[in-house]
């Protein structure tokens, strides 16, 4: 049974730097299609982030231009940066991985395993 655990989540600055980490087991990321998201209040959750193992990419333009996600295939962790943070980037945030995403890569709906979030707030 996969697992998915995020951590780094919190209370932020604006302005400031976000590091977030998504531990797995029971899978191996490097062979699924992965991602972050991010559910703000009162709002759906939307992909922020997502990578495929046939290497597409994929990033919202939300975070364009301030966010990096990486993968370190030793400890099978995914991360996510986001820099200049602002306050429309609170919410919790996801960690997610599929087989095989067959329309959107960075659709929600595509993904059946997810993390139990993190929450991230942007706050001064």
């Amino acid at each position: 049974q996969p697992e998915l655990v995020e951590s780094g989540g919190g209370l932020v600055q604006p302005g400031g730097s976000l590091g977030l980490s998504c531990a797995a087991s029971g899978i191996y990321l490097e062979y699924y299609d992965f991602g972050w998201f991010r559910q703000a209040p009162g709002k759906e959750r939307e992909g922020l982030s997502c990578v495929s193992k046939d290497g597409r990419t994929y990033v919202a333009d939300s975070v364009k231009g301030r966010s990096t996600i990486s993968l370190d295939r030793p400890t099978n962790r995914l991360y996510l940066i986001i820099n200049n943070l602002k306050p429309e980037d609170s919410g919790v945030y996801y960690c997610a991985a599929e087989t095989w995403t067959v329309d959107t890569l960075c659709a929600p709906d595509e993904y059946d395993d997810w993390g139990q979030g993190t929450q991230v707030t942007v706050s001064s």
